[in-house]
């Protein structure tokens, strides 16, 4: 399918990645890792700031109360209120050394985190403040989603380059039935952050493969892609109102764009023929 893709933000950020739209603002939230910065952009006016400035954010959420809730190196969670911070957990001890990496909010609150390696791990957040590793040796934790009837949760391991499914228990908030969804071997590029639209599919961005790609449900096959000029497209989200524009940001990696793209680093938008759904809020601490 084409469809018309617009440079939101002209920016070489080195690793934009995290967008989420925060529906009471009507602005979109995203980071740049290395550089532990996060922005806002405000859909009505469309105009861009930094907002944050610190110890690398990995991921965040947007708590039911509005605030942030940031996921940083060291396994470090703070509450982040418009420039105010209050720490939840001071560190995670077997994450010395290592950051989360992307995490997304449950039906109940709970928020599901990912670390990077050398052992990377997979940790279910409760609302209460506690922490319970679910996977460990995961090979670059990534993106996460919910199927529209929250009985599945979709995760990208990238480094394995595979896309894998669970079965979700709302009571306990475990997963189980661990099994491929996807294996991108010798597709383009390696699954990085995802998202799920109203009608299930799977949206996957693709790191050094340029584009992002959704994949039917039912067998993972691809049945769109769009293409996008930077080669390493970090995560996908949806935003607005209706939740009809999908928004995707890129990274240069530290690299040049003569070498990466030439929209490398930039938040991209186009518009497609389905809708998202609203991410889900985190409750902790609430």
């Amino acid at each position: 399918m084409s469809w018309k893709v617009e440079r939101v933000v002209e920016h070489a950020y080195e690793t934009g990645e995290g967008p989420l739209y925060h529906p009471d603002e009507h602005c979109l939230y995203w980071v740049d890792i290395p550089n532990g910065h996060m922005y806002r952009y405000d859909l009505d006016t469309g105009e861009h700031e930094q907002c944050y400035s610190g110890s690398p954010v990995g991921g965040f959420t947007i708590q039911a109360d509005g605030s942030l809730l940031l996921f940083k190196a060291d396994g470090e969670i703070t509450v982040w209120d418009n420039g105010r911070e209050e720490t939840i957990i001071k560190e995670i001890p077997e994450e010395r050394g290592s950051r989360f990496n992307d995490v997304i909010a449950g039906p109940e609150g709970r928020v599901y985190c990912g670390t990077m390696p050398p052992e990377g791990r997979l940790y279910c957040l409760d609302t209460d403040g506690t922490v319970t590793m679910l996977i460990s040796d995961v090979a670059v934790s990534n993106g996460l989603g919910f199927s529209p009837d929250q009985a599945k949760v979709y995760f990208a391991e990238t480094d394995a380059e595979t896309i894998w499914s669970f079965d979700y228990d709302a009571t306990t908030g475990d997963l189980s039935n661990r099994r491929t969804f996807v294996e991108t071997v010798g597709g383009p590029g390696s699954p990085d952050g995802l998202t799920v639209d109203a009608e299930g599919y799977v949206w996957s961005a693709r790191w050094n493969g340029g584009c992002v790609v959704r994949h039917d449900p039912e067998n993972g096959q691809i049945v769109d892609r769009v293409q996008l000029p930077a080669r390493k497209v970090s995560c996908i989200t949806f935003g607005g109102p209706e939740y009809d524009q999908a928004y995707v940001t890129t990274a240069t990696a530290g690299n040049d764009r003569s070498v990466e793209g030439d929209g490398a680093g930039a938040l991209f938008r186009f518009t497609p023929d389905v809708n998202g759904v609203p991410e889900f809020q985190s409750r902790v601490g609430l």
